[in-house]
């Protein structure tokens, strides 16, 4: 499993303080978004929870089990956020929840009117004259996803704001929750154009690149053939690229090649050195590292644990 990062921990709310065992709430209001505390103390199940804003939850401790979109139902943990649009209820379970093991989750809730004019600032900034014309929007097929070291720092922050005395912290929560925001939009197009690549190579510069990329993974893929590809400027396509997806051309290409190299580990016949090989890096030992930082752990102990 790829490497999570998790939320830095949260001060339970005291016995005496508790309104409620399943799903008490810490209420911590600013002008654009609002943060929620939730904890649940006992089991409980089919609980319906609504918020009127669009949502960002990320688990904190415990489990639950959610049931969302009308589609299969799924455990989140620590580590894990889920993204849930204005008026959207999700049903929860909470299997596991006691005094002794209680779940802990962050909810914010963004104001609609911060969130159009975020994505009227990326309409208007990030489709530059190089970029392909991209309506920038909210989406939901990507709702649930394992926290990166970007969104999880922000989320502390935003944390860490919210629940603060400081007078400023109302300018200090706007900057961190618009590139939250911008993060996880990004990440979305990024996917959506990965989706859409194969299908759709000719439709954009982007859908082009991203098609090009993996068609050549296993390949020497040089950023110089990339921005000859996408008709730009090495500067200039480093800038386009990042601000499209908020990676790196390098990151994103690592990406590929680890999805990649998990496939053939599946096959014990391949030895590690074959897999690197296989997927485009050159320097085995560069691969171990980087596969260990992604997954936690080496791609010899992947491939032990995908044979048992």
């Amino acid at each position: 499993m790829p490497v999570k990062h998790f939320v830095q921990q949260i001060d339970l709310t005291h016995p005496k303080q508790l309104q409620r065992l399943v799903e008490n709430r810490r209420v911590f209001n600013l002008n654009n978004c609002e943060l929620n505390i939730f904890e649940s103390y006992q089991q409980d199940y089919r609980v319906p929870l609504t918020f009127g804003d669009f949502v960002i939850t990320s688990m904190v401790q415990g489990k639950k089990i959610m049931h969302l979109f009308d589609q299969p139902s799924f455990e989140y943990q620590p580590g894990e956020t889920v993204i849930v649009p204005a008026n959207e209820t999700m049903i929860i379970d909470f299997p596991e929840a006691s005094t002794d093991n209680p779940t802990q989750c962050i909810a914010l809730s963004v104001d609609e009117t911060y969130i159009r004019n975020t994505l009227q600032y990326l309409n208007e900034y990030y489709n530059s004259e190089y970029a392909d014309k991209n309506d920038w929007r909210l989406q939901f097929n990507q709702y649930h996803f394992n926290n990166d070291a970007d969104l999880t720092d922000l989320i502390n922050k935003l944390i860490r704001i919210c629940s603060s005395t400081d007078l400023s912290r109302d300018i200090y929560a706007d900057l961190n929750m618009k590139e939250l925001l911008i993060r996880i939009l990004q990440s979305q197009h990024l996917q959506l154009i990965a989706d859409e690549r194969t299908t759709n190579s000719n439709n954009s510069r982007l859908h082009f690149v991203l098609h090009y990329i993996n068609e050549h993974l296993t390949e020497n893929i040089s950023v110089d053939t990339l921005c000859r590809k996408a008709y730009l400027s090495r500067n200039v396509f480093f800038k386009w690229f990042k601000d499209q997806f908020g990676i790196t051309p390098l990151q994103y290409i690592n990406r590929e090649r680890l999805k990649l190299a998990k496939q053939l580990l599946a096959d014990r016949n391949n030895s590690v050195n074959q897999v690197s090989m296989q997927c485009g890096f050159n320097d085995t030992n560069y691969f171990i590292r980087l596969f260990k930082s992604s997954e936690g752990i080496t791609p010899g102990t992947y491939q032990l644990i995908c044979s048992r």
